[in-house]
């Protein structure tokens, strides 16, 4: 059980890794030192561990209020991936399984937002991390992304780890998206999921998951091989990805499929 949870872990992992580094970035002046700034001030007035993650370079600078402690987690580091996996193997596996499922989802909903609408939303969740004493507590986790690129590319991505109100008790993961300008909370909307991909994208994804080249998908739909080869390539931009095994993981994980 453990294995495939491990397993599980590691697949949702790749599939944000696939969605959101392959992503186009055009050439401008680097917010970076400015977001840093931002990331350190929520580390001192809410006493979180915050991780700023540069998606256009691969990079994360970990900065950890007065909760890191409590955690066992006195850093303040950079690492060359945007994941901090010294902070991920504190958290419950399937808890980290369902908070990657989570983040893809809300990349996938914010993706057709103008850049501006975007920074009116975030992830709040609860998920469960070892202590200082190696015991599961409940922490609150949320995630923001505070820039995107001109082009529209998410490009710097906000999380802060936190301790919720004593009163908070959940055993499992729970999370959702708020939009913080309302106060409205969204649950990710699984009919508008579907509508990612078209009828035919989808039959067309299910035969290349299922090993068919696009000769035999060509032959199975009567079509021509160039219109499968468009197909492909509609489902690679629509799914932000750059080829077919990371889409299939994709649609496997927003359930797609």
């Amino acid at each position: 059980m453990l294995l495939m949870q491990g397993t599980m872990v590691n697949n949702n992992q790749n599939i944000l890794n696939d969605t959101l580094l392959t992503q186009p970035f055009s050439q401008q002046d680097s917010p970076l030192a400015q977001c840093q700034l931002v990331a350190k001030v929520y580390a001192g007035i809410e006493n979180a561990v915050c991780v700023l993650s540069d998606l256009k370079a691969n990079r994360s600078y970990i900065y950890a209020g007065g909760a890191g402690a409590a955690l066992g987690l006195q850093i303040e580091t950079e690492i060359d991936s945007i994941w901090e996996e010294g902070l991920f193997s504190r958290i419950r596996p399937d808890d980290l399984q369902a908070k990657h499922a989570m983040e893809l989802q809300f990349f996938h909903m914010l993706k057709d937002l103008p850049n501006q609408e975007r920074y009116d939303y975030y992830v709040n969740s609860i998920l469960h991390m070892r202590n200082a004493q190696e015991e599961y507590v409940p922490v609150q986790h949320r995630m923001f992304y505070i820039r995107s690129a001109d082009n529209g590319s998410v490009w710097m991505a906000l999380c802060l780890y936190n301790f919720p109100p004593q009163q908070v008790e959940r055993t499992a993961y729970f999370g959702w998206i708020v939009n913080s300008r309302t106060g409205q909370i969204l649950v990710p909307d699984q009919q508008q999921i579907n509508t990612i991909l078209s009828e035919r994208e989808k039959e067309v994804l299910r035969m290349i998951k299922g090993g068919s080249s696009s000769k035999e998908i060509a032959a199975r739909f009567s079509i021509s091989v160039y219109t499968v080869n468009r197909h492909r390539q509609n489902i690679l931009q629509k799914l932000h990805v750059n080829n077919s095994m990371a889409a299939c993981r994709i649609a496997d994980a927003i359930h797609l499929l």
